[in-house]
């Protein structure tokens, strides 16, 4: 894992800092930069509530459909990512059968992120909630306290590890993400162009000292992240 990370930090910074700077802040590049990164966040925050949600629901709740509404949460492990742009784009194109046109726009590109990075707060979130000791629960309950105290009060502080786990996850693979996005997103310079595509095109422009630059950005971006979240998931450990 070091070796390949080592070597993208290292192409980058034979440019220089004048020229790493340069390259990292051209519009196009910085406007990626920022599409990339708000998207992965706005991401990161749907999942974290949503996946929660589901989770919940496939541990309490009893339904029909269950087993398979489980299955298919694991399909975007499964299903490889150009795949996935290919089923958003016949989904959200320009003849979407659903009559909602997300191709090429900003919310075709979170959308598409979504459908990808949704299975980590739901997989980490729903192994905790079955080994949750109902007892407290009932403790509560018979104290008094309301559903939503119980929730609050007990379920929630167990949850918040697993939940910024699954978030730091999801938020990283949004940050990556290159298949899904590279059909429903138009590819469109300042309006829908991803970091990853833009790394992409600075490769194909035969500028791999460049691509490397913006690598080494989502890079760094991403371990902050990674970092900030496991400082909130530790506090959580010791506090719960």
């Amino acid at each position: 894992m070091v070796i390949p990370l080592a070597a993208v930090v290292a192409k980058a910074s034979g440019l220089g800092w004048t020229q790493f700077w340069a390259a990292v802040t051209a519009p196009e590049a910085r406007a990626a930069l920022k599409l990339t990164v708000v998207a992965s966040l706005i991401v990161a925050a749907v999942n974290a509530v949503m996946g929660t949600l589901i989770a919940w629901v496939l541990v309490r709740d009893r339904f029909h459909g269950k087993r398979l509404l489980d299955t298919l949460i694991d399909l975007p492990f499964a299903l490889p990512t150009i795949v996935a742009g290919l089923v958003l784009l016949a989904l959200y194109g320009p003849q979407s059968p659903l009559h909602l046109t997300l191709a090429y726009t900003r919310a075709g590109v979170v959308a598409s992120l979504l459908f990808v990075t949704l299975p980590f707060v739901v997989r980490t979130v729903e192994p905790v909630l079955l080994e949750l000791d109902d007892d407290m629960e009932e403790a509560a309950a018979s104290l008094g306290a309301g559903r939503l105290t119980t929730f609050r009060r007990i379920v929630l502080p167990n949850l918040v590890p697993a939940i910024v786990a699954g978030t730091a996850l999801s938020f990283a693979r949004a940050l990556s993400e290159y298949g899904s996005t590279v059909l429903i997103s138009g590819n469109l310079p300042f309006h829908t162009e991803v970091a990853t595509v833009q790394i992409y095109n600075q490769i194909q422009s035969d500028n791999a000292a460049g691509a490397a630059a913006v690598s080494t950005v989502l890079l760094v971006i991403a371990l902050l992240v990674m970092l900030l979240l496991g400082f909130v998931q530790r506090r959580a450990v010791r506090r719960g």
